[in-house]
C-alpha cells in the first residue's frame, strides 16, 4: 500500500505544490451594497460603499468605506472566482435578477379573485 506522505523535492528541483494559508484574525469586515470600478493603465481600483437609500431619486452622497487597488492579473483572478461562485449559486438557487423593477414585479402576489 502506497503512502500519501509529501516528499521533499530533489535538490535543485522546483516544488510542485504551493500552499497559501490565510490568517484573517485581524481582517476587518465591511458590508457594501455599492461598488464602483475605475482603472489606470496599471491598476484596477474598486471603491465600496454603503448606500442607505439606493433607490432615492435625486443626488445622493455616498461615502466610500473601502478602496481596493489591484493589478490586472489579480483582477482577472478575482473576476474568474466571482463568476464561478455566482454560477454555483444560481445553479442551486436560480438566477439572480439585478434589475430592481423586474425583481420587484417578480415578488408581487397575483390578485385574489373576488366572489
Amino acid at each position: 500500500m502506497a503512502e500519501n506522505t509529501p516528499q521533499a523535492p530533489a535538490e535543485g528541483a522546483q516544488p510542485t505544490h504551493i500552499e497559501v494559508v490565510l490568517v484573517d484574525r485581524n481582517a476587518p469586515a465591511a458590508y457594501a451594497n455599492f461598488a464602483r470600478v475605475n482603472a489606470t493603465p496599471e491598476e484596477v481600483i474598486i471603491d465600496f460603499a454603503l448606500n442607505p437609500n439606493p433607490y432615492k431619486p435625486g443626488r445622493s452622497e455616498v461615502p466610500v468605506t473601502q478602496r481596493l487597488i489591484m493589478n490586472y492579473y489579480t483582477a482577472k483572478r478575482l473576476c474568474t472566482a466571482l463568476a464561478m461562485l455566482l454560477q454555483e449559486h444560481e445553479k442551486m438557487f436560480g438566477p439572480i435578477e439585478t434589475n430592481v423593477q423586474r425583481r420587484a414585479i417578480g415578488q408581487q402576489q397575483p390578485p385574489r379573485p373576488q366572489g
